[in-house]
């Protein structure tokens, strides 16, 4: 079926779809990965997006059971350059295009994709739309100016009632806050001697405690930091109480726990390729990232009780934070590596140490 993806800047870019031949409204965005698209699509942080593949090929591995990140379709389209309708690998049991239908998500290919990264990159993230080649230019830009941006987004993915992931012989009670958690961050929980509990974003302070947690895990998650308000009372109120370890969205909502301020990125970090350099060892990492938010740079002065360990080798923004008198630790990328390198998985043994050192505190007292 003939269709196109309409911009906000007017430029439209005609191709075949795939998938649900529904229209969708979402905000635009490119992930420069070579592999990993199915952890992509589930990874509950594309929520509300229109995802753009900039390597040309997707979809020649298929869909296999064991490499989802979550129950959930995270974007609301999938963009690419030719998708591949046939996998060649013997674990594959659907292609994209039936994953695609059966979660009503919108699929866009034989479009070029590399002018549309370059608008993005140039422009910035801005609103797309997915609709029939037919729809009159001046129809498909009144519905884009009637977008409402949501501001639920960790709502749509939190789960709706607490849930374990027990492992042998575990060390510790880690509960983890979901506004849109990837299964590999609970499994190197789990790796790690965890015993890990999920909850809804929403659980009050209160009930967290009663479960007795060793540590607070803050997961990555869509959106605006500043649209979890329960999320950042959560983190001071608890500060100080348990060892706290915050990826992603849960890295930004520490930083405004603490005072710090976020913004929006132009266009975004998303991929599997991005230096970051541990300011403490001088080690370069290669990670991957998925977001729109930063933290944004401070006076060391003004936060004194707050560390930057981290930071963006391409364009200085903040990468990692540690808050030592309190057992904080977080970082804006996903050391669980699902898709991407496994430079960083060191920091779970990091949040694990804080625990300990926490225990010890504590018996000593």
């Amino acid at each position: 079926m003939d269709r196109k993806l309409v911009l906000a800047n007017h430029a439209e870019f005609y191709g075949k779809g795939f998938g649900s031949c529904k229209e969708r409204i979402s905000e635009v965005v490119f992930n420069t990965s070579m592999v990993g698209y199915q952890e992509i699509l589930s990874d509950p942080s594309y929520t509300a997006q229109l995802v753009a593949m900039t390597y040309p090929l997707i979809g020649n591995y298929g869909i296999t059971e064991e490499d989802y990140e979550s129950k959930l379709i995270g974007p609301s389209g999938l963009i690419v350059r030719e998708y591949n309708d046939k996998p060649s690998n013997f674990r594959y049991t659907k292609t994209i295009n039936e994953l695609l239908e059966e979660n009503d998500v919108v699929g866009l290919t034989h479009i070029d994709t590399r002018r549309l990264t370059r608008i993005i990159r140039d422009q910035g993230s801005m609103l797309g739309l997915i609709c029939d080649a037919q729809l009159p230019q001046a129809e498909a830009m009144a519905r884009l100016d009637a977008y409402v941006w949501p501001k639920d987004q960790v709502k749509q993915v939190s789960c709706r009632k607490k849930w374990y992931s027990r492992c042998a012989n575990p060390r510790y009670n880690v509960v983890a806050i979901d506004c849109g958690i990837k299964y590999n961050i609970i499994r190197e929980l789990n790796r790690f001697g965890c015993n890990v509990t999920i909850v809804p974003y929403d659980l009050p302070s209160a009930k967290l405690m009663e479960m007795k947690p060793d540590g607070i895990f803050l997961s990555n998650g869509p959106g605006d930091p500043n649209d979890v308000p329960e999320v950042i009372r959560l983190i001071q109120e608890l500060q100080g109480k348990t060892a706290i370890f915050g990826i992603c969205l849960g890295h930004q909502m520490i930083a405004l726990a603490n005072g710090l301020k976020t913004y929006k990125l132009k266009f975004g970090h998303r991929g599997a390729n991005h230096p970051v350099i541990d300011r403490q060892t001088g080690k370069v990492e290669i990670t991957a990232q998925n977001h729109s938010y930063a933290v944004a740079m401070f006076e060391s002065s003004a936060f004194p009780q707050i560390t930057i360990t981290h930071q963006n080798l391409l364009d200085q923004t903040i990468e990692g934070l540690r808050i030592s008198r309190d057992h904080v630790i977080s970082c804006q990328y996903h050391p669980e590596a699902a898709a991407g390198p496994e430079d960083s998985k060191y920091l779970f043994q990091a949040f694990i140490d804080d625990m300990e050192q926490l225990k010890r505190e504590q018996h000593h007292d």
